[in-house]
């Protein structure tokens, strides 16, 4: 997980693999002959560390809180956790690469479908209507591409600022909020 999220995938065949685990290569291709038999144990791995980032997420979750600060602040922190950005590099990796993309795909599908860390989401606020999910899908891809993203000039004031509109505009969806609340003039 870590050659993935450090290195990339390209980066990362069977000998770096190997060397990262302790194993000889005679071990390493003993376990996993080719790369589908690796992204096949792969995944599910990288796909259960962040279940776990995810659940611990939830549980300390601090009462009273702003619910959907809350599930923002925290899944941007996660995206730049090890699994998560594993799983992004994977992600990167399926565009073109049909092997990954046949193991990643029910993981993706999982997540999307809120099978994986539904209730750090359901933070966001519950329900299943599309004005909910539109919420929801917000907050996430804007995350997860503003994490994938490299902000050439001051980064940190402008990420603070996107987030600060995420939020806004999640609350405006979850009807906590006015369009004049997205950029308050002030």
């Amino acid at each position: 997980m870590r050659l993935y999220a450090e290195g990339g995938y390209q980066a990362s065949g069977h000998a770096q693999v190997a060397e990262a685990s302790n194993l000889t290569r005679g071990a390493m291709l003993y376990h996993f002959p080719d790369r589908e038999s690796l992204m096949e144990a792969v995944v599910p791995h990288i796909q259960t560390a962040r279940e776990h980032l995810l659940q611990a997420a939830v549980d300390e979750a601090p009462h009273g809180a702003d619910r959907a600060d809350y599930a923002i602040d925290s899944y941007w922190r996660l995206l730049h956790k090890t699994p998560f950005v594993a799983f992004a590099e994977l992600e990167r990796a399926a565009r073109t690469d049909p092997v990954v993309r046949k193991y990643l795909a029910p993981a993706q599908d999982a997540f999307d479908r809120a099978e994986v860390g539904s209730r750090l989401f359901e933070l966001v606020q519950g329900g299943q209507n599309a004005r909910l999910q539109a919420g929801r899908d917000l907050a996430r891809f804007m995350l997860e591409g503003l994490s994938r993203a490299r902000l050439a000039y001051d980064s940190e004031a402008r990420t603070e600022r996107v987030l600060m509109v995420v939020k806004r505009a999640v609350r405006m969806l979850n009807r906590k909020g006015s369009v004049q609340d997205l950029w308050p003039e002030s």
